[in-house]
C-alpha cells in the first residue's frame, strides 16, 4: 500500500518517545519472564500509547506513530534473552549481570536479528498469506486512530463504527484481564484430568481473549493442526510415557503427567518444530535468495527517485556495514568471555574458539530468523514458542562444543564440565536475541506494509530499539536479582527462597546443556519428534497436492509443545472464524458483497481490540506488580477460590457469543 501524500515518518521526537516507552516495556517483560516464564507482545500497547501521546501534536501522522511502536516493540521483545542468560548466575559463574557483556550480546544479537529479517520481508510479509495477528491488529489500531485524528476528512459514521468495534473488543478483553490477572475473580483456564488405570488424559482450555483473536486470524487449517498436536500430546504421547513410569512416593498421577510433559513430551514438540522449521526454510530458500539478490545497493537506492518508497528495504551496503560491526562486537565479547573463564587456553586457541562460536551463532541465527518469522506469522508473536527455539539452539550448540572438545585436544580441558555448559548458555543468549527480534520484527513490518510505511526506515528504528533495550536489560536484571534472587541462586544468605523468581526457561536450558556434557540427556524424545514431524510434512504435502486442504507441520509441533490452554484456545478462535465465514457467506447472498466486506472488517476490528485490551491490561498489571513487589497486589480472593474457573468459562462463552453476533447479526 502506498501513501498518496508525503508525510513525516522518521522524527527525533518519535525516536525519543520510542526510547521512553521502551524503558517501561522492557522492565515489565523482564519481570514477568523471570516470574512466570511468559512475556507479552509489546507491539499493540506501543501502538496505542504512541498514538495517544503523539495525538497532541497536530503535525503527527500514522507513519510516525508506526515507527514509534516499531522501535518500542523491538526493545520489549529483546527481553526474551532472560530465558537463558540468568542460567549463568544459577551456575555460579556470575554474581550479577556485568553491564557491558550483557548489553553488548543483547545489542549484537538483536541487530543481527533485524538484519536477518530484511530479506524475509517480501517473501513472508508481502507475498505470503500468513495472518500475522498482532501485526494486523496494530495496523488496525493505527488506522482507526488516524481516522479519528483527521475526523474532518473521514466519514463520521464509518469512523464511529470502527472505533465502536475496536472499543468493544478492547473493553471486553481489558475487563477479563483485570478480573482474571488482577482481582483473581475469573480463572484463566479450565483443566480436566481423566484417569485411566496407570495413566491419565488431559482436557484443558484457556480463556485468553488475545489467543481467541489470534486463532480467529490464523485460520482453520492452522487451528486444526494445533488441535491435532494437542490431541497427540495429551491422548497419545503423555499417557504412553506416563504408563511406563512409577510415581514417586506421594506423587499423584496428575503431577506425574505434568512432569512427563515438561521433561519429555515437550521435547517431542521441539523435535517437530525443528524439522518443520528446517522444511519451511528449504521451501523458502529460493524466494529468500531471490530477495537477497534483489536488495538494492545504496547508490541504486539514492538514484532511483521514481521508486516506490513503501517497497524499499535497507540497502545491501548498509546491511553489510552494520552486520560486520555487529559480528565484530560479538567476537570481541565472546573472546573476552572465553579469556576470562577459560584461562588454560592459549591466545590462538581462544581466538579460534571465539570465531567458531560466532560463526555458529551467525549461521544458526539466520535459520532461527526464518523459522521464528514463519511461526509468528502463523500464530502470532505471543504464541510463538521462543523457548522451543532456545531448546533446539541449546542442543545444537552443546553438541557442537562437545564435538570440538573431543576432536581438538587444546579445547578438551576448557570445554569439559561446567565451562562448556556456561559457554553454551552464553552463546544461546545471543541466538535467542536473534530469535526474539525476528519473531517480532516481521509483525512490525506487516503493520508497516498495511499502513504504507517505508521499510528501510522501520528497519533502522528496529535497530535503534535493540540498542536502547540492550542498555535497559542489564540494570533491570541486576535490580530484580538483588531484590528477589533466582530459584537456587540467592545473592544473600538471609533472603527468603519462597520469594525468588523462578526463571523457568533459564533453569530448563541449564539442565539441557548440563545433560549434554554429562551424557544424561534423553535423546529419544527429540528423535521421536523429528520422525513425527517428517510424517506430518508428508501428510501436508499430500493434502496440498490433492487440493484437500493443508496441515501446517509447525502448527502441529506448537500444539505438542505449548500448554493445551494455549493450543485449544487458538483452535476455538479458528473455529469461530470458520463459523463466521460460513454465516457471512449465507447471509451475504441476500445482503450483497458490500455487506460481507463490512462484516469482515468488523471481525478484524473486534479481534484487534481483544489483542489490544489484553496487552494493555497485562502491561498495567505488570507495572502494579513491579512497583508493589507482591505477586498479586490487586487480588480480592485467595488462590483457592473454587468458582474462578467456572466464572472465567462463563465470561469466555459470553465474549465468544458477543463476538459472533456483532459480526454476523447486524
Amino acid at each position: 500500500m502506498q501513501s498518496s501524500v508525503p508525510m513525516r515518518e522518521f522524527t527525533l521526537r518519535g525516536v525519543l518517545l520510542g526510547a521512553l516507552i521502551t524503558l517501561a516495556f522492557t522492565a515489565a517483560n523482564v519481570y514477568l519472564g523471570l516470574k512466570v516464564g511468559l512475556t507479552f507482545a509489546s507491539a499493540i500497547p506501543a501502538a496505542v500509547i504512541s498514538m495517544a501521546l503523539l495525538y497532541k501534536f497536530k503535525d503527527s501522522n500514522i507513519l510516525e506513530n508506526n515507527l514509534v511502536q516499531t522501535q518500542a516493540s523491538a526493545a520489549g521483545t529483546l527481553s526474551a534473552v532472560i530465558f537463558v542468560i540468568p542460567g549463568l548466575v544459577m551456575m555460579g559463574l556470575w554474581s550479577g549481570f556485568p553491564f557491558w557483556q550483557t548489553a553488548l550480546i543483547c545489542a549484537a544479537g538483536g541487530t543481527l536479528g533485524v538484519l536477518y529479517t530484511i530479506p524475509l520481508r517480501r517473501v513472508m510479509v508481502v507475498q505470503s498469506a500468513l495472518p500475522y495477528p498482532e501485526g494486523v491488529a496494530a495496523a488496525e489500531v493505527l488506522r482507526v486512530g488516524d481516522a479519528q485524528r483527521h475526523s474532518e476528512t473521514a466519514d463520521a459514521a464509518q469512523r464511529s463504527g470502527a472505533m465502536r468495534e475496536l472499543g468493544w473488543g478492547t473493553g471486553m478483553a481489558a475487563v477479563f484481564g483485570l478480573f482474571s490477572g488482577g482481582f483473581r475473580l475469573l480463572g484463566d483456564a479450565v483443566n480436566f484430568w481423566i484417569p485411566a488405570g496407570s495413566t491419565v488424559f488431559r482436557v484443558a482450555a484457556g480463556f485468553s481473549p488475545a489467543l481467541l483473536a489470534a486463532g480467529y486470524l490464523m485460520g482453520m487449517a492452522a487451528g486444526m493442526a494445533v488441535l491435532l498436536g494437542v490431541v497427540l500430546c495429551w491422548f497419545v504421547i503423555v499417557p504412553w510415557l506416563t504408563a511406563g513410569i512409577t510415581p514417586a512416593d506421594g506423587q499423584t498421577i496428575v503431577a506425574l503427567a505434568g512432569q512427563v510433559w515438561s521433561q519429555k513430551a515437550k521435547f517431542v514438540g521441539a523435535g517437530v518444530i525443528a524439522i518443520a522449521a528446517l522444511w519451511a526454510l528449504i521451501t523458502l530458500a529460493g524466494p529468500i535468495i531471490a530477495a537477497i539478490r534483489a536488495q538494492p545497493a545504496r547508490t541504486q537506492t539514492a538514484s532511483s527517485g521514481q521508486r516506490d518508497e513503501t517497497d524499499v528495504d535497507m540497502p545491501r551496503s548498509w546491511m553489510l556495514m552494520i552486520g560486520l560491526a555487529a559480528l565484530a562486537v560479538l567476537f570481541l565479547v565472546v573472546n573476552y568471555f572465553i579469556g576470562a573463564h577459560m584461562t588454560a587456553l592459549s591466545a590462538g586457541s581462544r581466538y579460534g574458539l571465539a570465531a567458531l562460536c560466532v560463526v555458529f551463532a551467525a549461521i544458526f541465527g539466520f535459520l532461527v530468523a526464518a523459522a521464528c518469522g514463519y511461526m509468528a506469522g502463523l500464530v502470532g508473536s505471543s504464541a510463538s514458542p521462543i523457548s522451543g527455539i532456545g531448546i533446539i539452539a541449546t542442543v545444537l550448540m552443546g553438541l557442537t562444543l562437545l564435538a570440538l572438545s573431543m576432536l581438538i585436544p587444546s579445547f578438551h580441558e576448557s570445554l569439559s564440565g561446567n565451562l562448556g555448559v556456561v559457554l553454551v548458555l552464553f552463546m544461546v543468549s545471543v541466538i535467542l536475541a536473534m530469535a526474539a527480534i525476528s519473531n517480532d520484527n516481521l509483525q512490525d513490518l506487516k503493520t508497516g506494509y498495511i499502513v504504507g510505511a517505508t521499510p528501510w526506515r522501520q528497519q533502522m528504528v528496529l535497530i535503534i530499539g535493540c540498542l536502547v533495550g540492550a542498555l535497559v536489560i542489564p540494570p533491570v536484571l541486576d535490580l530484580l536479582y538483588n531484590a528477589y534472587g533466582f530459584a537456587g541462586a540467592l545473592p544473600r544468605a538471609d533472603m527468603d527462597p519462597k520469594l525468588a523468581l523462578e526463571a523457568p526457561q533459564a533453569n530448563l536450558m541449564k539442565q539441557i546443556s548440563t545433560g549434554i556434557f554429562s551424557g544424561s540427556l534423553d535423546w529419544s524424545m527429540l528423535g521421536t519428534g523429528v520422525v513425527l514431524g517428517l510424517v506430518v510434512i508428508a501428510l501436508d504435502w499430500l493434502l496440498r497436492k490433492s487440493g484437500r486442504g493443508a496441515l501446517p507441520p509447525l502448527a502441529v509441533g506448537l500444539g505438542i509443545y505449548l500448554p493445551p490452554t494455549i493450543g485449544v484456545t487458538l483452535t476455538i478462535g479458528a473455529l469461530l472464524g470458520f463459523g463466521i465465514q460460513k454465516a457471512l457467506k449465507k447471509v451475504g447472498e441476500r445482503k450483497g458483497s458490500a455487506w460481507i466486506a463490512s462484516a469482515e472488517e468488523r471481525g478484524l476490528l473486534l479481534a484487534s481490540g481483544l489483542i489490544v485490551g489484553e496487552s494493555l491490561m497485562g502491561l498495567a498489571i505488570a507495572a502494579v506488580i513491579g512497583f508493589s513487589g507482591q505477586n498479586a497486589p490487586l487480588a480480592l480472593v485467595g488462590e483457592g477460590f473454587g468458582a474462578a474457573p467456572w466464572l472465567g468459562l462463563i465470561y469466555f462463552i459470553a465474549l465468544t457469543t458477543i463476538f459472533y453476533r456483532r459480526v454476523v447479526a447486524r
